[in-house]
């Protein structure tokens, strides 16, 4: 069946991280399962897969989903401790880059305005930026970590800090919280089917299967 096509005409895209532009997994689950177990709060390590149900979700909120029970101030604790450990290794180690990633962005950067906003820690896009040296692609980005908002209010936030319109933006992401934090700002979403997420349209598009299909479902609306 052949993958339908939808060209988007803007100049200004906006990408959420985990799922969209690598995967941290195999990184992140060495120092969640070090603290974890160091505390001894799970009963056996956890696995990459177990992430999957977690990954664009608060921290918070996943740690008291992870460990019921649990008080606001000691996974508060646990967190800063991860978080720390966290932006330091992914300074030296990275993630997964997705097929294609690097070379379309360098591409796209050459077109287009590129942003991120993600539900993660402060300094997590800072880490992602500086271990792939992509600094230099990125016009701005925005996180929960550093504004404690959620995703629909931090885009926004960029939005109008960059005087984007609605028009001539299009955010991009993988999960449907990141659809729904398109919508509410009236921006047009790209679904990442091989992220980690699923929308509750299984038929949404515009989509796409890999990275570098982007190249074909955005034009500059400059042009």
């Amino acid at each position: 069946m052949n993958h339908k096509i939808f060209v988007l005409s803007t100049k200004n895209l906006i990408f959420d991280l985990d799922g969209t532009l690598w995967d941290p997994r195999a990184t992140i689950i060495k120092i969640w399962n070090q603290v974890l177990v160091k505390h001894q709060l799970i009963q056996r390590e956890l696995k990459p897969e177990d992430m999957d149900q977690y990954m664009g979700l608060l921290a918070h909120d996943i740690m008291k989903d992870m460990i019921p029970g649990i008080s606001d101030l000691q996974a508060q604790e646990l967190l800063s401790e991860i978080v720390a450990e966290e932006n330091k290794v992914l300074r030296i180690q990275g993630g997964i880059l997705y097929e294609g990633v690097e070379e379309t962005l360098k591409s796209l950067a050459t077109t287009h305005s590129l942003f991120i906003v993600s539900n993660c820690q402060d300094g997590y896009i800072e880490s992602f930026l500086e271990y792939y040296q992509f600094n230099n692609l990125f016009v701005d980005f925005e996180s929960h970590g550093r504004t404690q908002k959620p995703k629909s209010e931090n885009i926004q936030l960029l939005m109008e800090r960059n005087q984007l319109s609605t028009e001539d933006s299009v955010y991009i992401g993988d999960t449907q919280t990141d659809y729904d934090s398109a919508g509410s700002n009236r921006l047009s979403f790209i679904f990442c089917k091989y992220g980690f997420g699923k929308l509750n349209n299984s038929l949404y598009e515009p989509s796409i299967l890999t990275f570098s299909d982007l190249r074909n479902s955005v034009s500059d609306s400059i042009q």
